[in-house]
């Protein structure tokens, strides 16, 4: 166990990065329990026990393997991909999105012999823009959606000009893909456990239910658990408990800088007004990634319309401004060894081209 906690550290830069402040922060403060949000954490851990079980009872590729089998033109096809990977991503997370349907392209791509590469890259983009528009797209939502005490209407109402826009930007994109006819054929997958399977969707809009403050989530909590533990205990082990600890350790720093007196007044007049929080959390999110972003800067800004736009719009950027994006450039530099630094100069024309589109329209609009 301690083995495994040391080669995390090793492997995992944002984890060891938190577990480093949280220590050294908690030299000149106390830490405090209730530094700690325990919602996002446990809603955290309710999605990814179900979404795990969808993976492994193929609920999933079923359903985008069926749709994609309907198509044969490469402009078509990839459309599809960007446009299930956008839409998925807004329940399933951007991550697990990209886990799910991106070795669906390099698959595709292999039997039609085309390179995904484009392909990939939009996927990328429609991923981290679809998963902007609910709050369990992803982590940073979760936890801004939790930490603000949002409703889903004010949430919506956010993000929704920005996910519309980015889907029309992503249509347009997909027209540098050829329009040729491409012939490929995918193995039909089909569910595993239908009954565990239709037992997780239930217990899935549970978790929802609770996200949205509709029902306790120690409530949801429970169930999941015992749910769980009755029909597959070994979910447990597949959960990414890395991630959990890491929000506990960026709570640890946050609850120990806003109390170091001079700290806690430098970033409350650096954010103090609603566009130096956007420009704030656009700009370090390129560097720390925006789930570590919003999280350090929500502990000294109220502007929680500017922070959310901000992590969401500055998870386009560099590879690491989301580090959903790694998971992709992984999938294709291990199938494309030859073709790394292309992609990487693709990936950041594209996302830095739609990062500058982005800020300087939200930057008129708030």
């Amino acid at each position: 166990m301690i083995r495994q906690f040391i080669n995390k550290t090793k492997e995992d830069i944002v984890f060891s990065i938190s577990l480093i402040l949280a220590i050294v922060t908690s030299l000149f403060n106390t830490p405090k329990l209730h530094y700690i949000d325990f919602k996002v954490l446990i809603s955290l851990f309710n999605l990814m026990i179900v979404i795990e079980c969808f993976e492994k009872q193929k609920l999933l590729e079923m359903i985008s393997i069926r749709i994609l089998d309907k198509f044969k033109n490469e402009r078509k096809v990839s459309l599809v991909l960007i446009l299930i990977t956008f839409l998925f991503s807004m329940l399933i997370t951007n991550d697990v999105a990209l886990i799910t349907f991106v070795p669906l392209a390099l698959i595709i791509a292999k039997k039609s012999k085309i390179n995904p590469m484009e392909i990939i890259v939009l996927q990328t983009l429609s991923a981290n823009i679809g998963s902007s528009l609910t709050p369990m797209g992803n982590p940073q939502n979760l936890f801004i959606y939790s930490k603000y005490n949002l409703n889903l209407t004010t949430f919506l109402k956010i993000m929704l000009p920005f996910v519309i826009l980015g889907l029309f930007v992503l249509v347009l994109l997909n027209l540098s893909i050829p329009n040729k006819d491409i012939c490929f054929h995918i193995e039909k997958v089909e569910i595993k456990n239908k009954k565990i399977t239709f037992i997780f969707v239930l217990l899935f809009i549970i978790v929802l239910l609770s996200i949205f403050n509709i029902i306790n989530y120690y409530f949801a909590f429970l169930i999941t658990v015992i749910i769980t533990f009755t029909l597959d205990k070994k979910l447990f082990k597949e959960v990414d408990y890395a991630l959990l600890l890491t929000f506990v350790f960026f709570f640890i720093f946050i609850g120990n800088l806003s109390n170091i007196e001079i700290v806690r007044n430098l970033f409350i007049k650096i954010l103090n007004k609603p566009k130096s929080t956007f420009i704030s959390s656009i700009t370090l999110s390129q560097f720390i990634s925006n789930v570590p972003c919003a999280i350090l800067l929500s502990g000294f800004s109220s502007n929680y319309k500017e922070l959310l736009l901000g992590v969401d719009i500055g998870g386009m950027g560099t590879l690491i401004a989301s580090l959903a994006s790694v998971i992709s450039y992984k999938f294709y530099a291990n199938e494309y060894k030859q073709n790394k630094k292309v992609y990487l100069k693709r990936f950041t024309v594209y996302n830095f081209s739609l990062l500058a589109l982005f800020t300087i329209i939200f930057w008129f609009i708030i």
